[in-house]
């Protein structure tokens, strides 16, 4: 199994874009994100994985964003960071620096390249001068 869906939020937690690739996970759960991280922060105890109930947040941070991917099974977790940072280097590649004005100048640009990336939770094409042609 891999990602249920993907996130694009701001350091604040707003969400630039997302994507939902099964409609197993509740887009609203993202909400959570963010109270969680920062209650994790405050404690020192920073994970790569947080879970709140049944749903799992993978994460990481790129200059000013969060990509956050989101499951409720047992997915292969270093599947699903591969794909986060490749996400980065895809988008690196078409906008030149990843931040939040590249994603919302994009936007349209990057639902199409999401789709491309991954299909109902998989990778699929990640190689981003395949997908430039």
């Amino acid at each position: 199994m891999s990602a249920s869906a993907i996130f694009v939020l701001d350091l604040k937690g707003k969400v630039l874009i997302c994507r939902n690739y099964k409609g197993d996970v509740d887009m609203a759960e993202i909400d959570h994100f963010v109270p969680l991280l920062m209650q994790h922060e405050e404690e020192g105890l920073i994970c790569p994985v947080l879970s709140h109930g049944n749903i799992h947040f993978m994460w990481i941070k790129h200059t000013n964003l969060y990509l956050v991917a989101t499951t409720n099974k047992n997915s292969n977790a270093a599947l699903v960071y591969s794909f986060l940072y490749k996400m980065v280097e895809v988008f690196t590649d078409y906008f030149k620096e990843l931040e939040e004005e590249s994603i919302q100048d994009n936007f349209v640009v990057v639902y199409e390249l999401l789709d491309e990336l991954m299909d109902f939770g998989f990778p699929q094409t990640t190689d981003g001068k395949i997908l430039q042609e």
